[in-house]
């Protein structure tokens, strides 16, 4: 009897293992199954998306998209790469956010990439054969009139000529013929109001003369025979005028279309829209060798290292000697201290700079009036180049203090209290500990964090846009550009501002600079950090 047991139950194990593996290769099935169609998916949506971005011209990011998702789909797909599938997802936003961008703003550095020149050139040959010009003597006044059904009937005139259309619906899309009329008219006349509030649909109509030329709406009470004005030629680069014969041809070396004299030569003044081409190092020469650019760059690259430098210092200074106040074993209430010297840096930083930027008013801040009620005088802070610089560092290091604070308050308890008590036994001070005991020993771990620090500050954009914008102006740039401007402020101000900006070609340039810059600043903190640990 046991023996039979015992076979049953061995047997009954054997029935449910049977039936476990068989509902974990369905459960295996069905997730593969999951996996293909949500592949499957992906490919399609994706390319749908590229097929549509490299008809618009888009051929770099549909070229992203597609080495982006194939690679994601291959991963997925394939047994042997599926393991990557976890590092996948850092690695593709890793391409798409930070190499990608660099290498496309480093692309338009080599470009004349602006704000005149951002088509292709078969984009803007497109345009120039669109533009059109209204013939000689061929105007047509004309008088709108509203009739039954919602319908419209155009009236002209020419010479002492009257034709008219027929009766027709504002959006109509078909072509409209003129003909002859005794100058009787049906309806409603249509007031100026309502041609205006229509002009969009009237200019659309396709209105035939008598004699067959299209007509185009040229004014409130005016249609005109108009014709191309320009006839592409048969190497398909060379544009003519109808208007006036004027020969065009692309200059590749500007991006734009310019008229050639009788010799081939190009002359007068360049025709916009421009086209975006290869200039080779031209951006980066015009940092270096145009007066207008040089002077102002030399300036701004100067002010930003030391901007940065000084933020660093000053903020090393308050913050090692309070957090060393802080820790002093004898002080009072150095909980409610640490709390109160935290809190600038709880505050958001943009609140902070615009609360200065209030205190800090010529007319109406605080710290003027008390400068006023105390010495009797006001500091031009925003409109003198050398006190906009000072109330910066002001400014910064407040923001800037808490954060080195927090990392000395901590680095200080690990210094050993023997080396104070035998200082103490030697007959040393506080500024001697200080000095020959404290400082030494914390500023080789802080080392790799100032200068992780300095490469921050060195394009902190936030802080100068919300507190002067760069201003004062630097007199005689060709580009906007300010005395309390860092390279990463002015490089914003050359391309999204007007007045000599939207040169993205030349922003890309010094962008590229910084990121060099950056770049050597991060090596040097990665070296010093690998020597540290030896």
């Amino acid at each position: 009897m046991a023996i039979h047991c015992t076979l049953l139950n061995v047997g009954l194990k054997e029935v449910f293992m049977d039936q476990a593996i068989e509902s974990g290769q369905s459960l295996s099935v069905r997730a593969n199954w999951i996996k293909w169609i949500v592949l499957t998916l992906v490919s399609l949506v994706a390319g749908y998306a590229i097929v549509l971005m490299y008809a618009q011209n888009e051929t770099i990011f549909a070229l992203l998209t597609l080495v982006v998702v194939a690679s994601g789909v291959v991963i997925f797909a394939r047994e042997d790469t599926y393991s990557h599938r976890y590092i996948y997802p850092g690695v593709a936003a890793m391409v798409v956010f930070i190499i990608f961008p660099l290498m496309y703003t480093i692309g338009i550095a080599f470009t004349n990439y602006s704000g005149t020149n951002q088509l292709t050139f078969e984009r803007v040959q497109t345009q120039f054969l669109a533009k059109t010009y209204d013939q000689p003597n061929s105007a047509y006044q004309f008088e709108l009139y509203q009739v039954e059904n919602y319908k419209i009937q155009l009236h002209f005139e020419k010479n002492g000529e009257n034709y008219q259309t027929d009766a027709f619906n504002l959006g109509a899309s078909e072509p409209i013929t003129l003909a002859p009329s005794n100058g009787e008219k049906a309806g409603t006349k249509a007031a100026i109001r309502f041609i205006i509030q229509n002009r969009d649909a009237l200019t659309k109509l396709n209105i035939i003369s008598s004699d067959g030329h299209p007509l185009s709406m040229s004014g409130l009470r005016e249609f005109s025979a108009s014709s191309p004005l320009y006839q592409l030629q048969e190497d398909n680069i060379t544009l003519v005028s109808q208007f006036d014969g004027e020969i065009l041809k692309p200059n590749m070396d500007a991006g734009f279309y310019q008229a050639i004299n009788a010799q081939g030569e190009f002359v007068g003044d360049t025709i916009s829209p421009g086209f975006v081409v290869g200039n080779g190092w031209k951006n980066f020469t015009r940092i270096f060798l145009d007066k207008g650019i040089q002077g102002p760059f030399i300036q701004i690259f100067i002010w930003t290292v030391i901007f940065a430098g000084l933020t660093v210092l000053f903020t090393l200074a308050v913050g090692l000697v309070l957090a060393s106040i802080v820790q002093w074993d004898e002080l009072k209430g150095k909980a409610v201290y640490r709390m109160l010297l935290i809190l600038p840096y709880a505050v958001p930083a943009f609140i902070s700079i615009l609360i200065f930027k209030g205190l800090f008013n010529q007319s109406f801040g605080e710290i003027n009036q008390l400068l006023e009620g105390i010495f009797n005088f006001k500091v031009n802070w925003f409109t003198d180049p050398y006190m906009a610089k000072t109330m910066i560092l002001i400014v910064n290091t407040w923001l800037g203090y808490p954060y080195i604070m927090i990392l000395c308050m901590g680095l200080l308890k690990s210094i050993p209290s023997d080396l104070y008590e035998a200082s103490a036994i030697d007959g040393a001070g506080p500024l001697d500990n200080f000095f020959k005991i404290t400082l030494p020993l914390m500023i080789k771990p802080l080392t790799p964090l100032l200068i992780a620090s300095f490469a921050f500050n060195f394009n902190n954009f936030v802080l100068i846009q919300l507190l002067t914008n760069g201003a004062p102006d630097i007199i005689g740039s060709s580009t906007p550009a300010g005395h309390t401007d860092l390279l990463v402020s002015y490089t914003y101000r050359i391309a999204f501002e007007g007045g000599g900006g939207q040169d993205f070609g030349l922003a890309s340039a010094i962008a590229t600079l910084i990121f060099i810059v950056v770049g050597a600043l991060a090596l040097l903190n990665l070296r010093v950090s690998k020597k540290q640990q030896a």
